[in-house]
């Protein structure tokens, strides 16, 4: 948009660069509505899981902003750009890596990581993305140029000086909080509380292999599937999950009409 391309070519970048939002809002709604009145478990992968969501909102809405031409010609080149990317392709990804991990821990390694390690690195991780990548936003808007080695000797932005001091802050916070996250990673591989088969109460086929698996996972016969793989909090049901491996014939109180007859 600064090239000083024809304004009609920039009109039809600015077209496709919006329409980018339609995807992204579609994936969005679904995270959102997947939550919506569920009875969520607030481990540490799912708190990472939230807030890979809350990161991603927050900068494909500052995406908006930067695909519009008018609004990018004045935004171009700023921190506001810096804070926008790294929201999106930095930190949410991380935040999406982390939550993998914690979920997968006891999988992987017959382990389950310390939540309440987990918990400490989520929340430092969290507010010092947030601290950082915020105040970044403010001074984009007021101009302030990324690429520089030193702002110093520009007048301008001596203004700025306490509040990139604060970012340099929590971004030093949240580096350091990674060590946490790796402490916890290796000392669990070795001395972590062992797992059950199912820690985290899944319907889906891999959390009913045993712990250790052995060649071709399971030990006998390869489960068969009956449901699919959300039969959480089902009104009639003993528990509060019911794995895809259960027929119908053994849940006869929480079974649907239509379920009553595949049962039979």
């Amino acid at each position: 948009f600064v090239t000083g391309m024809n304004p009609f070519l920039g009109s039809v970048f600015m077209f496709l660069t919006l329409i980018i939002a339609v995807p992204s809002a579609v994936k969005t709604f679904n995270w959102l509505a997947t939550l919506w009145r569920g009875n969520i478990r607030f481990t540490t992968a799912m708190l990472f899981s939230i807030g890979f969501v809350s990161l991603f909102v927050s900068g494909g809405l500052t995406g908006i902003v930067l695909g519009n031409a008018a609004l990018d010609i004045q935004m171009h080149n700023t921190y506001f750009v810096v804070a926008h990317f790294h929201l999106v392709m930095g930190s949410s990804a991380f935040f999406g890596l982390f939550a993998g991990v914690y979920h997968w821990f006891p999988k992987m390694f017959g382990r389950m990581m310390d939540e309440k390690l987990g918990y400490i690195h989520f929340w430092l991780t969290f507010l010092g993305v947030y601290l950082v990548f915020l105040p970044m936003h403010y001074v984009g808007i007021a101009g302030f140029p990324r690429r520089y080695y030193s702002w110093t000797g520009f007048d301008t932005f001596s203004q700025f000086a306490d509040l990139n001091k604060f970012i340099s802050v929590a971004a030093i916070l949240a580096f350091f909080a990674q060590f946490i996250f790796i402490f916890n990673f290796f000392y669990s591989i070795f001395r972590g509380r062992r797992a059950t088969e199912n820690p985290w109460q899944s319907n889906t086929l891999e959390w009913t292999t045993p712990v250790v698996p052995g060649h071709g996972n399971w030990p006998g016969a390869i489960p068969a599937v009956y449901r699919w793989p959300y039969d959480y909090s089902k009104p009639g049901a003993e528990t509060d999950f019911i794995p895809q491996n259960v027929p119908f014939s053994q849940t006869q109180s929480s079974n649907m009409p239509y379920e009553r007859e595949m049962a039979d």
